[in-house]
């Protein structure tokens, strides 16, 4: 692993030193021959275009005119030949500047490729050198790896005995203090708190002796009369309840049919003493319309008529 990293920060060395000749070169290149100056619409952008613009009319023969002008016609062409021949120049002139291009460009490019091959051959030299390097070292590590371990493992070993030996000679002392404890004798007295002999310690409790069952099983037996008596007492008292409550019903509707006979016969003397008083006041009304009548004399038949009246 560590060699693969080595090589691959070598080639990326290698690349990042490519790109950089590759970019510089560019740059070179755009410096010195592809200057804004050279090119087609930089007039459009100049920042110097009006200081350096022409006056709107130099001359008759001032290629600006226009033909609303009338100061140059279609067809005249008088610079034909010197224009032509300045195209002509000019097209030398390129031809010569991109073939000095192309043969820079080229140099350029063996020149990379050259210096591209010298470094990959020092790179491939150090490579080699490097795993050579590498290679005696891994074995002379593994060589004192390999005596290492196998003295680790003799004291690995060694060691394993004695923790076996130890560890059965701790397992016997266990088995035998188990054996002789507490624990499996179940002596119930390592079960007693220290706060009281009430109180027991839940994880050594082996459970009740069969004094302590008897006297909870009677406990409970007491328990179990002393609650059916209360029901009992509870039932009598209910039915004691009962007992008086209606005795109190039936003395009350006693004295309710008592008192309406009272009443009725209350009123039966109360209508014959009414009776008795209205028979008198008629016959006292009888003798008094009697006694008008005898003294009426011309009236007499019209007291008759209320006096018969007065008896219906």
């Amino acid at each position: 692993m560590k060699q693969n990293d080595k090589m691959m920060c070598m080639l990326e060395e290698r690349q990042k030193y490519s790109i950089r000749n590759i970019n510089k070169a560019v740059s070179d290149f755009q410096k010195n021959f592809q200057k804004p100056e050279t090119r087609r619409e930089f007039d459009l952008s100049d920042p110097q275009g009006l200081k350096k613009d022409r006056p709107a009319r130099l001359s008759d023969n001032d290629p600006r005119c226009t033909v609303s002008g009338l100061q140059k016609f279609m067809g005249e062409d008088l610079n034909y030949a010197q224009r032509m021949k300045f195209q002509k120049e000019q097209l030398r002139e390129w031809s010569l500047q991109q073939q000095r291009d192309c043969k820079n460009a080229l140099a350029d490019e063996k020149f990379l490729d050259d210096l591209h091959d010298k470094n990959r051959i020092e790179l491939d030299r150090k490579t080699m050198e490097q795993q050579q390097i590498e290679q005696e070292t891994r074995r002379a590590v593994c060589a004192a790896t390999k005596d290492f371990n196998r003295s680790q493992a003799a004291e690995l070993a060694e060691r394993k005995k004695l923790d076996k030996h130890q560890k059965m000679k701790d397992d016997m002392d266990e088995i035998s203090s188990l054996l002789q404890g507490d624990l499996l004798s179940e002596n119930p007295e390592q079960a007693i708190s220290s706060f009281g002999t009430h109180r027991v310690i839940t994880d050594r409790w082996k459970g009740m002796n069969q004094d302590q069952l008897m006297a909870i099983r009677s406990f409970q037996q007491q328990q179990v009369l002393e609650k059916l008596r209360l029901k009992e007492e509870e039932r009598q008292r209910d039915a004691e309840w009962d007992r008086q409550s209606m005795q109190a019903a039936r003395a009350q509707l006693i004295l309710e049919r008592h008192q309406e006979r009272q009443n009725r016969e209350r009123r039966q003397a109360l209508d014959s003493i009414n009776a008795q008083l209205s028979q008198e006041q008629k016959s006292k009304d009888m003798k008094l319309l009697s006694l008008v009548c005898q003294y009426m004399g011309p009236d007499k038949d019209r007291a008759k008529e209320q006096k018969e009246a007065y008896s219906s």
